[in-house]
């Protein structure tokens, strides 16, 4: 199909129109019949229907495109971490089980050593700061633990902090030891570790420290505020926390 010409010249006054014109603007001469068809690209040519374009959509994130950010992944275990801690804890709160029963630690184990696992979810229900710090704690750092390295870490780092933090305050006959104090720290240690050395790595990922010292130094002091936990518990987990985070952050990038 040809092209339509760029202009015409008017006969009358030899001026130079559009071509999509029938009279001449400068002296009123017809210079055409009509005026020529504008072309409507080839969706015209093929049947007159315009195709409907769809809105971008996002792909998923895919590893590695946030730096520390793991594909998109909900925290369902720190989720069900803190579950158990509220579900012990309204039990507890009706009275009818004792933190003993519940699996906390009040004395030297003997050979009940289920109540290192057991312990970090056991509280006091008569200390609700206490209890209310170390969720969100443990909320924070496990959402972001869970989120760079996966579940199943994150369960472990709580379970290992928890249970290794409880087992130093044993030996050293700090009791009792009751709560999660040990496995929040260890997350946040972990989380911490894994952050600074991926910064040495030229990772730096610029997240706001401050608050991150912030909630270390809170869960630390608790113990003096509310007798149910430990400060070596604390430095234990925080501890074990920062051995795991410095053994898995060399395979996250």
């Amino acid at each position: 199909m040809s092209e339509p010409d760029l202009f015409v010249v008017c006969k009358n006054c030899s001026s130079e129109v559009s071509p999509y014109v029938t009279e001449c603007p400068y002296c009123g001469q017809r210079v055409r019949k009509r005026a020529p068809k504008i072309e409507r690209g080839r969706g015209a040519e093929n049947g007159g229907r315009r195709r409907r374009v769809r809105a971008p959509r996002l792909s998923p994130l895919r590893r590695g495109e946030i730096p520390g950010i793991a594909a998109e992944t909900k925290p369902y275990a720190t989720g069900a971490l803190i579950l158990i801690s509220l579900a012990v804890t309204i039990v507890l709160a009706t009275g009818r089980v004792d933190q003993l029963d519940a699996g906390g630690i009040f004395a030297p184990l003997g050979n009940e050593y289920w109540r290192l696992i057991t312990t970090p979810f056991v509280y006091d229900t008569g200390g609700p700061f206490y209890i209310f710090v170390v969720l969100v704690a443990t909320a924070v750092f496990g959402t972001l633990v869970e989120r760079r390295f996966g579940s199943v870490v994150a369960v472990l780092v709580f379970l290992l902090a928890g249970a290794g933090g409880a087992y130093l305050a044993v030996e050293l006959n700090d009791f009792p030891v009751l709560g999660g104090s040990a496995g929040a720290l260890g997350l946040l240690a972990a989380w911490f570790v894994d952050d600074r050395l991926a910064a040495r790595r030229g990772s730096d990922r610029g997240n706001d420290l401050i608050g991150v010292a912030a909630f270390a130094a809170v869960l630390l002091l608790l113990p003096f505020a509310d007798t149910q936990g430990s400060v070596y518990a604390g430095l234990g987990g925080a501890a074990i926390g920062s051995v795991i985070g410095a053994v898995i952050s060399p395979f996250r990038p």
